[in-house]
Parts: C-alpha cells; structure tokens; sequence
C-alpha cells in the first residue's frame, strides 16, 4: 500500500493534472468493486449489489483524497463496513478504524478486512489493538501466583485459569479466555495500567504482550481499536496509539452515535475506592519484596485501606446506597465526607515519604511515586470540593457550569468523577489538530432525518452529512405493533402489563423474541410475570433473562434454541446480530429516556436552559430516539428476515413529540390489532 492517499488536484491545475488522473482512475474501481459483477460479488458469499452502499463507498474514497470530516449514516443492510474498508484499502496509506464495542472490532478485524483484501487481491497487514486492560501482564501475573492470597476459591481457580492460558496463549488477550469474565476480581492483578507498567524496565518486557500488540500496530497498514482506547489516546491518558496516530491517513469511527457518551467519560478524570485499594496492595508487596527494611510497608497501607473504607461507611451514611449516582452538591454529611478524602490524603502522604526515602531501590518501587502524587492531587481537589459545596448556593439555581461532580456507589466501592458538560467542544478541538481523513458512520445518527443534535454533540460543525436508508422493504417484512390501549408507563404496574400484553404475541411467535427493558429492575419484573404466563398457558419456552449469565452466554443460548425469549437491558439494545428466524418479534417496554435525575443529565439540562436553549429538543429527546433505533435495529438484519416490533409507550400517540420519535424508525407496516400482530406469523 502506498504511504499517502491521492488527493484530488483542483480544475485547472496543470502540475497536477496526473495526479488527479489517477484518483479518478481509483475512484472508478471503488465504483466497480460494489457492481453485480464486481470484485465483491465474485469473491464474497452472500454479496448483493446496492446503490447505497456504492454511494456510500465513493463519499468516501472523496473524504479520504480531500482529507475531510465525513458523518454518514447508513441505514441496517447498506453494508457500510465494507462501504468505508473498500476505499480505504484502495486510496492507499495507513488506515485507523476505531469500533464502538468489541464484538465489532473482533468482526471487522477477524472476517471483514480478511474479506474485502481477499475481494480486492490486495496484501495488507492487519492488527488488532486493545487497551491494556485486555491483556495478561507476565509480571504482574507472576507476582500474583507468589502471592496467592485470594479472597476465593472462584479467585484462585480463575488465577489457575490464566496462569495455564498465559503459557500457551501468542496474543495475551483475555478475551480469548471465556471462563474468566471481565470483572471477576484478579483482573487487575493480572493486567497492567498506564500507571502501573513498567515499560522497559519491566524485566519480562521482551515478552510483554501489549508491547508485542503494540509494535504489529506500528508495522501495520490498518488498525483495528475501540473508542475506548480511542478516546483514551485524544485525551493523552495513554499512549497506545499516539506514536502512529498523526502519521494515519484515514480515521474510520464505526458505531460513531456511542462517541459522544464516551468523549464525557475520557475528556473528564476520574477515581475509584478500587483504584486506591490496588495502589495499597501494589505498595505493600512491591515494598515487602524489594525493600522490606525500607519502611513498615505493612503499616502505611493498612493505614490507607482503613482510610478508603471510612470514606466508603461515610458514603453510607450520607445515605448513598449501592447503585446510587448522585451529584455533589445532592450529597449531605460533606464536611464528613471531606474530612474522610482527607484522611486518605493523609495516608498517601505517608506512602509517598517512604517511597522517596526508598528512591533509586527497585524500579517497580519508584513507579508508584507518580502514582501517589496524581491520586493526591485529585483527592485534594474533590478534599476542596466537599469543602466548598458544603457553602454552596441552592443547587437549583440557575447557573452554566461547564463540569459536574458526581460520585456512583457499588456494593463494595465507589467512583469519583468530573464530567464535562459539552465534551463536542474537547472532541472538536481534538479533531482539528489532525490532518487526515476522518469517517464517522452509523445506522442512527439522526433523528427525523437530520444530523443536527449529533453535529451539537460532537461539535464537528464543519463535517459533511450523509444519509443512505436501508435497503430492506421494512413495509412487507415487518410489522410495528402498537397496542390499544397502550399501558402508561408512569403505572405502577407497568412492567407487569407489558408482560401480559407482549405474551400473546410470543406465544403466536412460538418464543424467537427479544424484550428490551429500559431498566435493570423492569427486566426482573417482566421475567417473573412471563414465567407466570408461561405456566398457566402450560407453555415450556427458554426463557433467558439478563444477570443470571454473561451476554455472550446468554445470546448463544438464544441461537442454540431457536425459540427462546430473552429479557434484557441497555446492554442488549445495540451491538447484536441475530439473524434468521431465532428472532422475530422484538417487543420494547418504553421510550428510553435517560432518567433525569442522573447527575450528569440533569446538570446538562441545568446548563442548557441557562443557555437559553430547549434541552428536551436539543438533548433529552435525540438521545432516546438514538437508542431506540438501536433497539429496533436488532429485528430486521437481512432481505429474508421478517418480523413484529412492538412498542408499549403510549406516549408515542399522546404526545407530541411521538410524531418525531414514529417518523424516524424504519417505514414499517403499522398495526393496533393483536389479532393482525398474531397472524403475521402465521
């Protein structure tokens, strides 16, 4: 591949007259690649030619010559992974594409870029790079075995677990190791942080599976990453990826409608009681191991843990229970709370005098130092910050903050963060320091047809806007059924009627359905009132309920059944292909709307209408109609699929703006009759 894409010469420029010749000529094979006689027909199974998927393809190849900012979206079926790779290939150059989860990285890097270069006769090298996070780290896993003091047994089979993998494993990543879950407790002793890596003076560098990831990155031609290390990377929190990332000429960011949530995550800061406890622990074994005479290691972390569990118990106190995400200037007992950040402040102080009175020891000693010192410098921030909210005005007043404190609580923890209220203006910034191409796509980006709320949110007033619809007849294959009467969703009963009126339709579907809650509590609820259901109609059907496994777990189930009901949350509503007759009905309890008393919303909200502006039209609303078009986008994958989607909010007809939420789903045959809901399987 040659190292810079071909720009587009301007009319009339003569010196540059052959160049353009010969974008034009690239430009033409884009076009052939997609024709029914092209290279992707001939070489990839399946392959339909579509307008809108060549369309998409040659906008494009021209973003890419003219180094553009290009936001398209590309209804369910345009095809747009190959819309975007196919000009990216054969424009030339290094290629970024960044994905929103992981399911799609894996996709993209495991069979479509296999695909499309096998299509197009082309060799290209290909990696796959993850954060860190993913990766067994030798040395830490090393020190986690000499250890061994886990809490439980399930800690010390999952550490056998790795131990066995990290023997026979090439890449390292623990996405590869199914029977240890993401958040099982010994991930972090086994992986690294930005923080706590060694780099070169790490004595199994050599054989450091993020460096190995990392270095086939740079020799690469395209790289295959996730938003998170994305992200992570234009906020200098890492630097996995900022070695390369301004020699790259193109920027691909799929699933482009997650990137505003997360750019709040990376452009703010944040930390953890967890985070405070792994520093103690490093501490205190690091110190026992390499200079035990050096200071009563054992001492100085107590001291910290004791600290961090008083902050927890005063969390508690001030009556955040397990869950909770509440803004600061919401919390009571804040004096207390401030004098408990303290105390931990306090203890790290400590920690660090040891540390330097230890300098120069041992390397992994003297890599905790800046540890400390960053973790103090946000706890005396967020020390000040309880200060000075315990005399603050009434919350309620109106005025522009540009960052929310907010604290979530978990059963054992807690997490401090300061989230920024317009994170499009960081990301704006961001993209306007790079000179190469960048693609954002999507199959929902806009509402009503118009890209304005994702344009606000990103702040990329300057990017061109495309939209191609999907190319499937929403109109013969599917059915939108709305039930009347619709059940309210502000009833106390809500989760249980919608049960009940989803039940006669997958009874007629024979199971083959997903049913999308718009909370973790509503999904309970609509388990137990299908079972109910389920037994008085003496009716066996698999039913699937998010919590009691792992999502992947769960969706295998859902396809080896092939007539299950799976009952789930947000995490269900995007991100998932299932394709077929395994599911066929995809009911949706309600609009979903971010609760408005989250402390993040509701300080968006807070700012926006300081501003003058509407936050429902502007915020609140695209919002919900983004993940709604997720949700439905799960039930029509193909041109053979069919299906009913049902949706039980009666604000869809009550309210004014149901009008707008309607008109930017798919064209579906509509319906108010179970009795037509219930034919359409048949």
């Amino acid at each position: 591949m040659s190292s810079t894409p071909p720009r587009r010469a301007a009319a009339g420029d003569a010196p540059h007259a052959r160049e353009a010749a010969a974008v034009e000529t690239v430009r033409r094979r884009v076009a052939r690649a997609f024709a029914p006689d092209g290279e992707l027909a001939g070489a990839v199974r399946g392959f339909v030619a579509r307008d809108s998927q060549r369309d998409m393809a040659l906008a494009v190849f021209d973003a890419i010559v003219e180094r553009a900012t290009l936001v398209a979206e590309a209804g369910t079926g345009t095809g747009k992974t190959f819309a975007y790779l196919v000009p990216a290939l054969l424009a030339g150059g290094k290629v970024l594409v960044s994905t929103g989860t992981k399911a799609l990285q894996d996709q993209v890097h495991g069979r479509d870029l296999a695909a499309v270069t096998r299509a197009l006769g082309l060799r290209v090298e290909c990696a796959l790079l993850k954060g860190r996070q993913n990766y067994v780290c030798l040395h830490r896993l090393a020190r986690a075995e000499r250890e061994a003091q886990l809490a439980t047994r399930q800690d010390a089979a999952h550490l056998r677990a790795v131990l066995r993998f990290a023997r026979t494993t090439e890449t390292g990543d623990l996405a590869e190791l199914a029977e240890v879950p993401e958040n099982v407790p010994i991930r972090p002793l086994v992986t690294s942080t930005r923080e706590n890596c060694l780099g070169g003076e790490c004595p199994r560098f050599e054989e450091c599976f993020v460096y190995k990831a990392r270095r086939a990155a740079q020799a690469a031609d395209v790289v295959v990453v996730n938003h998170h290390l994305f992200l992570a990377d234009l906020a200098l929190r890492d630097d996995a990826i900022r070695e390369f990332l301004p020699a790259v000429d193109t920027v691909v960011l799929d699933e482009a409608h997650q990137l505003p949530k997360i750019a709040g995550e990376f452009f703010g800061t944040t930390w953890s009681l967890a985070q405070v406890l792994e520093l103690a622990h490093d501490a205190r074994a690091v110190g026992l191991a390499q200079a035990a005479d050096g200071a009563p290691w054992v001492a100085l972390t107590q001291s910290i843990e004791q600290a961090a569990r008083e902050l927890r118990l005063q969390l508690a106190q001030a009556g955040l229970a397990p869950g909770a995400r509440v803004a600061l200037d919401r919390i009571g007992r804040r004096t207390a709370l401030a004098q408990a950040v303290g105390a931990i402040e306090t203890s790290l102080a400590a920690l660090a005098s040891a540390l330097g009175a230890n300098q120069g020891r041992d390397a992994e000693l003297d890599a905790l130092a800046p540890r400390v010192a960053a973790l103090r410098a946000q706890l005396a921030e967020w020390r000040d910050a309880f200060t000075g909210a315990a005399t603050d005005a009434d919350p309620s007043e109106a005025r522009i903050d540009e960052t929310v404190r907010w604290v979530g609580v978990s059963a054992h923890g807690a997490q401090f963060n300061a989230t920024p209220l317009a994170p499009g203006e960081a990301f704006a910034r961001v993209r306007a320091q790079q000179t190469q191409a960048w693609i954002l796509t999507s199959a929902t980006l806009t509402v009503v047809q118009r890209f304005d709320a994702f344009i606000a949110e990103t702040g990329l007033v300057e990017a061109r806007t495309l939209r191609w619809d999907s190319p499937f007849d929403f109109a013969r294959q599917a059915l939108l059924y709305l039930p009347q009467p619709m059940p309210s969703p502000l009833a106390q009963d809500f989760a249980e009627r919608v049960a009940d009126l989803a039940w006669p339709v997958i009874a007629a579907a024979g199971g083959r359905a997903f049913v999308l809650c718009t909370t973790l509590r509503a999904v309970e609820r609509v388990a137990e009132r299908l079972r109910a259901r389920m037994r008085e109609a003496g009716v066996e059907l698999p039913l699937l309920v998010q919590g009691t496994s792992t999502r992947r777990a769960l969706l295998d189930a859902f396809r080896r059944a092939g007539n299950a009901v799976l009952v789930g949350s947000v995490s269900f509503w995007e991100g998932i292909d299932v394709r077929g007759e395994a599911l066929s009905l995809v009911v949706i309890d309600k609009l979903p709307f971010a609760p408005p008393d989250d402390p993040v919303v509701e300080a968006r909200i807070r700012r926006l209408r300081a501003l003058g502006r509407n936050p429902f039209v502007e915020y609140q609303l695209p919002q919900a109609v983004t993940l709604l078009k997720q949700g439905v986008g799960r039930l029509i994958r193909d041109e053979t699929d069919r299906g009913v989607l049902m949706i039980l909010d009666d604000r869809l007809l009550a309210k004014a703006y149901g009008k707008a939420v309607l008109a930017s789903l798919p064209p579906f045959a509509r319906t108010r009759s179970e009795e037509e809901a219930c034919a359409f399987f048949r």
